[in-house]
């Protein structure tokens, strides 16, 4: 049976590892953490082992949940060692340092596939897969409304690389996945709204990204960091021969109705909860990868990709000058 170690016990390691510890396919192998009280909690709740760094990449695969500065780094040592490799996105905040791993992951012939988990979600899997059976024609117009719940504090939006490389990076990466081909050119307006410590950090918290490519179809990507109303993921294609779109996740599809109108359950919280099934069934398909020997998809051309437009959301959004892509 495939064992995984799973590198890093916070939020996301967290899923990960339960998730691991559940698969009929798969053995946790244990968790490694630079905090021992978090690698011991998560290790007991999922009946596996605390491993050091070293015992991690003994594994036949491990699953990167760390801090970023971290990603590039141990994706090399481990696909040096021979093991297959899921890394959280991003790979690193440098596109540079990412096409100097993906280099090393060539030569060493080693399975990378990166998190981005929500083509993976049923609902917008459904969508992606309905759109390229030509229901709706020819792709027009798509849009993509993601917005958190609440801001996180601003220690965490220093080192985040961005609104655009740590949030918008998973709408940018939908959008190449569901555009079926690459956009030329982006345009990006940002401003701080919601939080002024956030601009205090130096970034931004509302943010709409334009993006078209080559046949003319354009894409709209709606950012904020604040929804009173919940978790906000939706999408809508609209094409020649009509619309698709998958609207939120509420807690259940319960309406009720008075004098005052339809009322539903919020949205769902975050993305822990909304995108539970996403996580189960992209490690399916990176357990499916090394077992079939297929090349796993997102892999690592996808993270630079998606990196590559979160940096040039990033120099548009300053310039407040579209930006031609290569």
């Amino acid at each position: 049976m495939l064992t995984i170690a799973v590198i890093g016990a916070g939020r996301i390691g967290r899923i990960h590892a339960r998730n691991i510890a559940a698969h009929p396919g798969a053995r946790l192998a244990g968790i490694t953490d630079p905090v021992p009280e978090a690698a011991a909690a998560l290790a007991a709740a999922c009946a596996a082992p605390v491993l050091s760094l070293d015992q991690a990449f003994a594994a036949d695969a491990v699953l990167i949940g760390s801090p970023t500065p971290t990603h590039a780094d141990y994706i090399e040592r481990a696909a040096r060692a021979g093991r297959a490799v899921f890394c959280e996105k991003p790979i690193d905040l440098s596109a540079a340092r990412v096409r100097a791993c993906l280099d090393t992951v060539a030569a060493a012939g080693s399975v990378l596939m990166v998190g981005f988990n929500r083509r993976f979600d049923p609902h917008f899997a459904a969508l992606k897969s309905r759109l390229d059976a030509g229901e709706i024609g020819t792709l027009e117009l798509l849009t993509i409304i993601s917005r958190d719940p609440a801001p996180p504090p601003p220690s965490y939006v220093a080192a985040s690389g961005g609104l655009f490389r740590d949030m918008m990076i998973h709408d940018l990466d939908m959008a190449r996945f569901l555009l079926g081909e690459e956009p030329v050119e982006l345009f990006a307006a940002a401003s701080c709204l919601v939080d002024p410590a956030i601009g205090q950090a130096g970034d931004v918290d509302t943010a709409i990204v334009t993006l078209r490519t080559a046949s003319g179809t354009l894409c709209q990507i709606s950012n904020s960091r604040r929804a009173t109303y919940g978790y906000d993921q939706r999408i809508e294609a609209h094409g020649a021969g009509g619309l698709l779109r998958a609207g939120n996740m509420t807690a259940t599809t319960i309406e009720r109705a008075d004098a005052r109108g339809f009322t539903t359950d919020p949205a769902l919280p975050f993305f822990l909860e909304r995108y539970a099934s996403a996580y189960r069934a992209e490690l399916d398909a990176f357990i499916t990868a090394i077992n079939t020997g297929r090349p796993p998809e997102p892999n690592g051309t996808d993270g630079l990709r998606a990196l590559e437009l979160a940096d040039a959301a990033t120099l548009s959004a300053r310039t407040r000058q579209p930006v031609t892509l290569s």
